[in-house]
């Protein structure tokens, strides 16, 4: 039995080491990984690969939206002052988070691309959050060069935010053959609420009820059994289909 225990390990820091590879991650963690396998796989997870998962993400959001609620533009005024009094690169990415948080897509695009001028210039989340500032004040075509640069660098980085912002950006360019393409493969490949909610929001705003339908009776059946943190964590793509429903 000892040795399930060992196998186990090494198995472990064997994924952790696959995902270093995979995400361009500093390659000392593979020195750490093989030389303590378990307590280096601990750390990686915990430091590496946690923060970026889809659960992680998620609860930071719902985080965010309940402190949001209590005090709408905290965030963005304690963003705004760390960046005055210490103009880091990682403060100007947490004030360009703040902006886009609070609706302020110009000026979030602008320290995004700031961002990416100096040590950050190949980050994959910060191109992430300029390609979503720049589609959310109208640049699609911008945005659209990002989602692509990150696809041909690291087509494993967030594949599903990607898909859906490539997506929205081609059906912002009137792009609607290759949009649709887009959408049904992320509605597909995923199968997510949030997939089908982007799905179905583009559908009917298309008029395309034969496909919007569909989508909605599986989004409803779905959603109906949600608990209420469930609820908080899909809230901003909901409340978007609601709008779109209701036209």
């Amino acid at each position: 039995m000892p040795f399930v225990g060992i196998g186990l390990h090494v198995l472990l820091a064997i994924f952790c080491a696959v995902h270093v590879l995979r995400n361009q991650q500093q390659l000392y963690w593979l020195f750490i990984l093989f030389s303590f396998p378990l307590l280096g796989s601990i750390v990686y997870l915990v430091a590496i690969v946690l923060p970026h998962s889809r659960l992680e993400r998620g609860a930071r959001r719902a985080v965010r939206s309940a402190a949001q609620a209590m005090d709408p533009g905290r965030a963005l005024r304690e963003a705004r002052t760390e960046f005055e009094e210490t103009p880091t690169a990682q403060n100007q990415m947490r004030l360009a988070a703040a902006l886009m948080e609070a609706g302020e897509g110009a000026q979030a695009a602008e320290h995004y691309q700031a961002c990416l001028k100096g040590p950050f210039a190949k980050d994959l989340e910060i191109r992430l959050g300029a390609a979503r500032a720049l589609e959310a004040c109208g640049q699609p075509a911008a945005a659209l060069a990002h989602l692509a640069s990150i696809r041909k660098e690291q087509p494993a980085f967030r594949p599903e935010a990607v898909s859906l912002l490539t997506a929205r950006c081609l059906a912002a360019l009137d792009r609607q053959a290759d949009a649709k393409a887009e959408f049904e493969s992320a509605s597909e490949r995923f199968g997510s609420v949030e997939a089908w909610a982007e799905h179905a929001i583009w559908a009917i705003g298309r008029g395309d009820e034969a496909t919007a339908q569909p989508l909605l009776a599986r989004i409803d059946k779905v959603s109906a059994k949600w608990n209420a943190l469930t609820r908080a964590l899909n809230e901003p793509v909901m409340r978007r289909l609601q709008v779109a429903r209701k036209r």
